[in-house]
């Protein structure tokens, strides 16, 4: 394994209040990792819906160049280690990706991890043919630093897929208790989203959908498709921001997918 760090002088505010954070829950989300690092049975997001509604994995991965950004415990790049990728795994927090090494050593499945932030990456211009992020910067990093940067590494015809939070789910996120479970009323403006400052100290990105067609449009991506997410019947979820009753009326995720053009 490899490691290649990052220090704190040279990332954003927001990537250091974030590595401090996620160095904090790190040991909240190892149970997790490991389970989904024990399965083939693909599943994401909160509501892990199957890998056969969502296709964020290509099935032509075997001998491809892939590259997690924001990959947490790792599991989504191990998932595409098995399907022959030489995968890669970038995270902003030390210890997600001391997770990550153990969760290597139980399963047995070895790939480059890398201590670092994806809107300033240490990798080569096109350097990957697939990028993908589940709730890494997908909403971690500003999109209009870390897409751009997507799309400098990854090479022409390559594809990036990412999944987060939706844009309805952070409109009806309240503002007053930002702990609170989303209501079923607009409680944010949709003019000027972009960052959103917790009081845990964490900094989330969410867009528009035309601000984000447009930097993606900009950054040199055609995008492929965009699919609000509809949960499985009998979905559950243990986050208390969103019951499975409210995201069966209304997208609580999104996934987005691009191809770079040549």
């Amino acid at each position: 394994m490899h490691e290649t760090v990052m220090t704190a002088a040279e990332g954003s505010d927001h990537a250091a209040r974030n590595r401090e954070a996620w160095d904090r829950w790190a040991p909240d989300y190892e149970q997790a990792g490991r389970r989904n690092w024990a399965t083939d049975a693909v599943t994401w997001g909160i509501f892990d819906v199957p890998e056969v509604t969502l296709d964020l994995l290509p099935d032509d991965l075997a001998g491809q160049d892939a590259i997690e950004l924001g990959c947490g415990a790792a599991y989504v790049s191990a998932w595409m280690a098995r399907r022959g990728a030489r995968s890669v795994g970038l995270d902003n927090s030390s210890e997600q990706l001391a997770t990550a090494r153990r969760l290597q050593a139980e399963f047995g499945v070895d790939f480059p991890l890398h201590l670092g932030d994806a809107e300033k990456t240490p990798f080569a211009d096109e350097s990957f043919d697939f990028a993908i992020s589940e709730y890494g910067a997908a909403i971690w990093c500003d999109p209009y630093r870390w897409i751009p940067e997507a799309a400098r590494i990854l090479r022409p015809g390559g594809r990036l897929h990412f999944l987060g939070n939706s844009t309805l789910l952070m409109l009806a996120t309240p503002v007053e208790d930002e702990d609170a479970p989303v209501t079923k009323r607009l409680e944010r403006p949709l003019f000027g989203m972009h960052r959103f400052a917790w009081r845990d100290g964490s900094v989330e990105f969410h867009l528009p959908h035309g601000e984000m067609l447009k930097l993606l449009r900009d950054s040199g991506f055609e995008v492929e498709a965009l699919i609000e997410v509809e949960i499985p019947e009998g979905a559950t979820t243990r986050y208390p921001y969103v019951s499975a009753e409210w995201a069966r009326r209304w997208p609580a995720e999104e996934v987005w997918k691009a191809r770079r053009l040549g």
